[in-house]
């Protein structure tokens, strides 16, 4: 797997998790506002005992792909993380984040996301499509997804299991060509501009 690098944003920086993180992963993780949006195997209560096995291994072990503190006015604030699929899916990987409540609202987590999304078409050639399943009562989350130019794919009814009751969850996507297709819309913006500031010159 390709090494995991640091990604410089607008709002927050992306890097891997270190022992120093424990502390601030408990401050943000332990919060039923948090976990409710969160896999059912997320720790709740958040204890000190699994931030440190989080910051320390677990994050890097592989099983969960790639994954990244988020780092906002120099602490860990959140992570997010990226999953490659693997044999004849290889070309589909799973993203997916959560940040601190105290930092909720300052357009970090789409800073992120969309950190990751440019990063990963350009490393890993073979990835076409990078999907979030979200939970159907997390609207906020689908925000940051439809912020980041991800399309609503579609609703999976009853398709997991949070805190013992069944619920819907949507998918939402991106792909290969529409992040070229942006840059390229981008990149005809930047050279119409520079060609209109030359005429009036």
């Amino acid at each position: 797997m390709t090494p995991l690098p640091i990604l410089q944003g607008e709002r927050c920086l992306l890097r891997a998790l270190v022992p120093q993180d424990a502390p601030a992963l408990v401050a943000h993780a332990d919060d039923p506002a948090v976990a409710r949006s969160l896999f059912d195997g997320f720790p709740q209560p958040y204890t000190p005992a699994a931030a440190t096995a989080w910051a320390t291994h677990e994050s890097q072990s592989g099983e969960f792909g790639w994954v990244w503190a988020i780092a906002a006015d120099g602490a860990l604030v959140g992570c997010i993380g990226l999953r490659p699929d693997a044999g004849w899916l290889r070309c589909n990987a799973e993203i997916g984040y959560w940040i601190g409540q105290a930092h909720w609202r300052r357009g970090i987590a789409s800073d992120a996301v969309r950190q990751v999304t440019d990063w990963a078409f350009a490393a890993v050639p073979e990835l076409t499509r990078i999907h979030a399943p979200i939970f159907a009562a997390n609207e906020a989350s689908q925000a940051v997804a439809r912020k980041c130019g991800y399309v609503r794919e579609a609703t999976l009814p009853q398709s997991a299991i949070k805190d013992g009751k069944v619920i819907d969850r949507v998918v939402w996507a991106t792909y290969r060509t529409e992040v070229a297709r942006r840059d390229a819309d981008i990149g005809a913006a930047l050279a119409a501009t520079a060609a209109s500031a030359m005429e009036r010159t």
